[in-house]
């Protein structure tokens, strides 16, 4: 029992920048996320899937713009200032346009757990996990998970464009 409590001891707290789609609390690893910006002005892209807002130019370098709320299915209510968080996903710029930010938060690696049934199919499959912070639900997004469904959707729309 005491070694148990000196191996959770052992592990270093994990620090998420926060952010909120809706009512939903959602967190990514702090040191994947490049910077956190405004609504910035975004650009189209034909035939792209629904969840792909389009292009943005961040100072110089292009962004796709990904709507989280498109991408989870979730109720589509327009909040009317929406903000970036902009990662880095597989050696691209990826900007999350999610409805308002939160702080950067110290989580403890002891308090993690699997993401429960009763969470929606849709925003499941992109999730780590989830943290219980204060009566509230912390999910924390799998960049991973989601860079591979920006990758598959961009190999079907290659092979309807040939």
């Amino acid at each position: 029992m005491t070694q148990k409590k000196s191996t959770l001891r052992n592990v270093k707290p994990e620090l998420l920048t926060t952010f909120y789609i809706g009512s939903d609390f959602y967190g990514i690893d702090v040191m994947k996320v490049q910077e956190v910006t405004g609504s910035l002005t975004v650009i189209p892209v034909p035939l792209a899937p629904k969840f792909v807002r389009g292009l943005i130019n961040l100072r110089g370098q292009l962004a796709t713009a990904l709507g989280l709320k498109e991408l989870f299915g979730t109720e589509q209510t327009e909040s009317a200032v929406q903000m970036s968080v902009v990662c880095r996903m597989d050696g691209n710029l990826v900007s999350l346009i999610v409805d308002a930010i939160g702080d950067v938060v110290e989580v403890d690696a002891g308090s993690f757990e699997p993401p429960p049934d009763t969470v929606n199919a849709g925003v499941k499959q992109f999730l780590k996990g989830i943290y219980k912070l204060n009566g509230t639900l912390l999910s924390v997004l799998d960049l991973d998970k989601l860079s591979k469904e920006l990758s598959s959707t961009a190999d079907v729309n290659e092979c309807r464009s040939a």
